[in-house]
């Protein structure tokens, strides 16, 4: 699975226009989208994984990272900006960081145990920048520092911020403001020579020097093609040159040995196919450490990104025996694969090994060899057995002459074997003597030769990497603060000038009217003061300067800072007037959450004195019937509450009393406000006991009060 890091360069001078129309921050989206349109023509891109970073400040430099979808991808390349400085060197930092997140949780890196070419995560790191001056806080920076302090655990372990499957390339722009005559050929295009470019050859990579949009498509066409998976080698060799074949000298070449060579010296990418059947690449033999691991050794020493590998120029027989396993791995095109087929020698190899590696400091054993297709086409690195001229000799005689039944000299032999082998070694060793039918050559209670500290202190950061990558995954797609308006700092804690009794008083004194009082006055406390800013996308400075203030604004902003002074009330923000509350952006003008949750509750309780009514089935507002008559009519009866229907009069006549129903506790509570009389004749006769025919006066608050409860019942 691919990871595809686009860094893209947000610094201000990215507005640039060039001879398109178009500025330089748009060239790079487009580029992007090229990008991802050639690269969906393969098959294999179904798994690729695209990340954003940019040149923001940290936290908020990247964009997408290990949990964003496509769609998020696409939306934040949208919407980027160019504004701030090039910091190209904290950038590179975040993006390397966002890479290694995971590294040390997987184990993919296998500290101290050798490195496995079949253990990768490729990625491929495409820069798109202008080319300028590095700019920083502090001031310009002449050459590229990338930061040595990285809040990743076990950063410290390689010496590098970048690992040996990770590659940058770079793409400058430097379309003109102009056009130019079209006089551009087809070709390679050269590369740039900005800052970046030495750490994209470091890395195993290049940088691209862009001058027109047919150049850019060119490069990108190229990119495309750079996406592999495979891991960078640094190859360097050791010892003489070989001998000149006939045919082969060069007039221009030196025959000095000593002289350099551009195939002396070179970080070259080895292809790691992966297997067709599961999509994973496979492989048995690690490249070797450069340290011998010490049992009593409490730490690691720091390794490489890239793994120093020594040829000799000295031709050698290639040796290979029937079951053995071996790595097979083609070395991308360089200096170094073009000497050795020009040499026309497929039967022949060079040997490869490690400085150190051996159990003595000084030692080392060939761990493979370098050798050319048999039609040569290409220059494959075949990885073996440790010190495999020593163990396959050894293996030979086991089964052609001893046929698995070793005598006491075989075996002394092999355990000598063993001991001169690094412990990392005899897990795959034993693996591959399984499958050739000897399982029971090497012991099981064999270590893997690290010490316990050593694996403790591994487990703790990885621990520790997951904790940070859970923190980092988190702050993925972070916007930073948005500053409303400046800030003055405030050096004591007094009372803001217009808050004071004597405001008036020193107002007087300032304009002159009355002789100034310079004993208790300090002009420049200004607790809590805020300016406004209208421009939304000004960033904040120390003070506000004037002129960011248009000239039609001026009298505006005058009356608002004459307004601010003479304010004593808190009812308005500071720095804003009646029609400033009123100017919202139009993005904005629908958002009513925030607005809403400032807003006080719109309903009351009926009674806050009353007590809490239980919860109900149906109606929740429904009261005990208790204290409260009323008629068919909505009459309320507060006469004497009798258990009898009525002590005179007809029964079966209309002047019953009706039936009674509870009081409601609103109407219990003796209160003397004003009375409403309300003069209702009953159905019954005159002269009846206590005149029952008129409603007795009400109270007019306990009406409203009964309309307001009779009014949420229905509305419920």
């Amino acid at each position: 699975m691919p990871i595809l890091l686009f860094l893209i360069d947000t610094s201000a001078s990215m507005n640039q226009r060039t001879y398109l129309g178009t500025t330089y921050l748009d060239i790079a989206k487009g580029a992007v989208e090229i990008f991802m349109k050639l690269r969906a023509r393969d098959p294999a891109s179904r798994g690729d994984r695209y990340m954003l970073v940019t040149f923001d400040d940290p936290p908020y430099g990247v964009k997408a990272g290990w949990k964003e979808n496509h769609a998020t991808f696409m939306s934040e390349l949208k919407n980027l900006q160019a504004s701030g400085l090039t910091t190209l060197g904290h950038a590179l930092r975040a993006g390397f960081d966002l890479l290694n997140l995971n590294r040390l949780v997987s184990g993919i890196d296998n500290y101290g145990q050798g490195r496995n070419p079949f253990f990768l995560e490729p990625s491929v790191i495409i820069t798109i920048t202008d080319g300028n001056k590095l700019t920083h806080s502090s001031g310009v920076a002449e050459e590229l520092h990338l930061p040595l302090n990285s809040p990743l655990p076990g950063s410290e372990l390689t010496k590098e911020p970048f690992r040996w499957d990770q590659r940058l390339f770079a793409l400058v722009l430097r379309l003109p403001g102009m056009a130019v005559p079209d006089s551009e050929q087809l070709g390679s295009v050269p590369t740039d020579e900005s800052a970046i470019t030495q750490m994209c050859e470091v890395t195993g990579g290049r940088s691209y020097c862009v001058r027109t949009q047919r150049m850019l498509n060119q490069c990108l066409e190229s990119l495309v093609q750079k996406v592999l998976s495979g891991v960078v080698i640094h190859f360097e060799k050791s010892g003489p040159d070989p001998p000149v074949i006939d045919g082969l000298v060069d007039p221009a070449r030196p025959l000095s040995s000593f002289s350099p060579q551009p195939w002396h010296s070179c970080h070259k990418l080895i292809y790691v196919r992966p297997n067709p059947k599961t999509g994973v690449p496979v492989g048995h033999w690690p490249i070797p450490e450069s340290f011998w691991p010490d049992q009593n050794s409490p730490t690691l020493p720091p390794r490489s990104a890239h793994p120093l590998v020594r040829f000799s120029c000295i031709d050698c027989e290639p040796m290979v025996i029937d079951k053995l396993p071996f790595d097979k791995y083609e070395l991308e095109p360089s200096p170094l694969t073009q000497f050795i087929l020009e040499r026309k020698s497929p039967h022949m190899c060079w040997q490869v090994f490690v400085n150190c590696s051996g159990k003595h400091s000084d030692s080392a054993h060939p761990f493979g060899y370098l050798k050319a297709s048999t039609t040569l086409t290409c220059v494959n690195l075949f990885v073996m057995p440790y010190n495999y001229p020593v163990l396959l000799p050894l293996l030979d005689d086991l089964f052609k002459v001893h046929k698995l039944k070793p005598n006491l000299k075989w075996r002394q032999a092999f355990e000598m074997y063993l001991k001169s082998m690094p412990p990392y070694f005899l897990l795959p060793l034993k693996k591959a003597l399984r499958m050739m039918g000897a399982p029971n050559l090497i012991s099981d209670n064999m270590d893997c030769g690290l010490s316990y500290s050593v694996i403790s202190y591994l487990k703790k950061l990885s621990q520790q990497a997951k904790i940070e990558s859970d923190r980092l995954i988190v702050s993925v797609g972070k916007k930073p603060p948005q500053e409303t308006g400046i800030k003055v700092k405030n050096h004591s804690s007094a009372l803001s000038l217009a808050h004071r009794r004597d405001f008036k008083q020193l107002l007087q004194g300032i304009t002159g009217e009355v002789p100034l009082r310079l004993i208790d006055m300090n002009f420049k406390e200004f607790a809590g003061f805020q300016i406004a800013l209208l421009n939304k996308d000004l960033k904040p400075q120390a003070y506000r300067n004037a002129y960011d203030i248009p000239r039609r604004n001026l009298l505006d902003q005058v009356t608002r800072m004459r307004s601010n002074l003479l304010r004593t009330t808190q009812k308005l923000i500071r720095g804003q007037d009646d029609d400033y509350l009123h100017s919202i952006p139009v993005g904005q003008m629908g958002n009513y959450q925030e607005y809403l949750k400032m807003m006080p509750s719109p309903l009351r309780e009926i009674d806050p004195d009353q007590p809490k009514r239980l919860h109900t089935f149906g109606n929740p507002f429904k009261q005990d019937k208790k204290g409260m008559m009323i008629d068919e009519a909505d009459e309320f009866v507060t006469g004497p509450q009798n258990k009898k229907r009525g002590n005179t009069g007809d029964l079966n006549s209309g002047t019953a009393l009706k039936r009674r129903r509870s009081m409601s506790p609103l109407l219990r509570r003796p209160q003397t406000p004003p009375i409403i009389t309300n003069h209702v004749l009953s159905k019954g006769p005159a002269g009846t006991q206590g005149q029952q025919g008129i409603i007795k006066p009400i109270p007019l608050h306990k009406v409203t009060m009964l309309f307001q409860t009779v009014l949420h019942t229905l509305s419920v």
